[in-house]
């Protein structure tokens, strides 16, 4: 029963340790996610400019891939490369890097390269300027 008890608090620690809004060091996971946002971000902005130009007519997006957080990854199959990324992104004015929204985007990336956006989901739209 003590066991038990030491390893209840370790395994909660452990797991709260793990939770983290912003990473604190450099990992080869991190790089790899930074070098997909760099690869993907004319496609994206080209996505939210065609979006937001619609519904804001004050400013034109755009994205610092820093700031863009990974939701979900899926692959077509084992070993396929059909994949698809679905994340969440403030998109900013560009000049005081103020965010004017938040959206979600999937995009399907397969060899090619094609890359392809299948689904985009604005959650919100900021006030700008801010006040």
């Amino acid at each position: 029963m003590k066991k038990m008890l030491l390893v209840l608090p370790l395994i909660f620690v452990t797991s709260f340790q793990t939770i983290s809004a912003e990473p604190t060091q450099d990992s080869n996971e991190l790089r790899l996610q930074d070098m997909l946002m760099l690869l993907l971000t004319p496609y994206i902005e080209e996505d939210l400019t065609n979006y937001y130009s619609k519904i804001r007519k004050d400013v034109s997006p755009h994205i610092t891939p820093w700031k863009i957080e990974v939701i979900d990854t899926k692959r077509n199959h084992f070993r396929g490369f059909q994949m698809q990324i679905t994340f969440e992104i403030e998109p900013t004015d560009g000049g005081q890097w103020i965010p004017i929204g938040k959206d979600r985007m999937t995009y399907e990336i397969s060899s090619g390269p094609d890359v392809k956006l299948i689904h985009h989901t604005h959650l919100k739209t900021y006030k700008y300027p801010p006040e």
